[in-house]
């Protein structure tokens, strides 16, 4: 009874696998791209933040992040003021969303999720979160067949909507059919310009870049601190360990 028992879990984890692949060729799944890495850079970071507030704060929040908190990285509490709060929040805050939960349900099926630690969340065998946000962001495509209007090479039949349309401009995706298996699957050759962006392709992604690595940042804010801290610790032991290597020699010379 256990054996035939073992072979059913096997056997549905195979076809759960199955389904897996399935839905990834199908899909269209792409490899994610390399985010740049720009943790040490104030002014991308503020320039992050900034669209953090204009364009995703609508509808996501960033419940354990604080408005404050955001002077680590160079804002004035003045510039939290002025160019992060959009709201009535006081800048002691955490940085809730413009719209309730239940708001976010009835209009897009599911409340919008929380982003203080999406980077960090996001992580896979195709790369770090960053990577996953920086591709899944610039992966949008016009889908008349869609409720929002838009479809994601990089998460199919995703619930947001390209909030960055203007700045990217509207493109299509262009698929081919092959054969996965004996079975005819669609595979993404790329993207085909319809109308262009406010942005060129070099600015958006800098934007998407700056933004990713705000997301990165507020997963963890003392990680800059943490490395340096890393780097000084490892210094001290080198430096312990070579003196104490001359005490013990010293201490055992004259024993024999």
């Amino acid at each position: 009874m256990k054996t035939n028992m073992i072979k059913k879990i096997a056997a549905g984890l195979v076809m759960a696998m199955s389904l897996v692949v399935s839905a990834h060729a199908a899909g269209g799944g792409v490899p994610w791209d390399k985010a740049p890495n720009k943790m040490s850079d104030m002014t991308a970071l503020q320039n992050g933040a900034k669209t953090f507030s204009s364009y995703c704060m609508g509808c996501h929040g960033a419940e354990y992040m604080r408005y404050n908190r955001l002077q680590d990285i160079g804002f004035t509490l003045d510039q939290i003021k002025t160019e992060i709060v959009k709201t009535d929040a006081k800048v002691g805050d955490t940085m809730r969303s413009a719209i309730t939960a239940k708001e976010g349900k009835v209009w897009f099926g599911n409340p919008p999720p929380d982003l203080s630690v999406i980077a960090r969340s996001r992580a896979g065998v195709n790369g770090t979160g960053t990577d996953y946000l920086y591709t899944y962001l610039r992966s949008y495509y016009r889908d008349a067949a869609s409720a929002t209007g838009f479809n994601n090479i990089a998460f199919v039949n995703s619930g947001m909507p390209n909030v960055f349309w203007e700045q990217q401009g509207d493109r299509k995706a262009v698929f081919e059919e092959v054969v996965v298996d004996g079975n005819k699957a669609h595979h993404f050759k790329g993207f085909e310009q319809i109308t262009p962006g406010s942005m060129s392709t070099e600015q958006f992604d800098q934007m998407v870049g700056d933004l990713v690595n705000y997301l990165q940042w507020m997963g963890e804010p003392v990680q800059n601190q943490r490395k340096t801290m890393g780097i000084y610790v490892l210094i001290f032991l080198a430096g312990f360990i070579f003196v104490a290597w001359r005490l013990n020699k010293s201490y055992w010379k004259d024993i024999k």
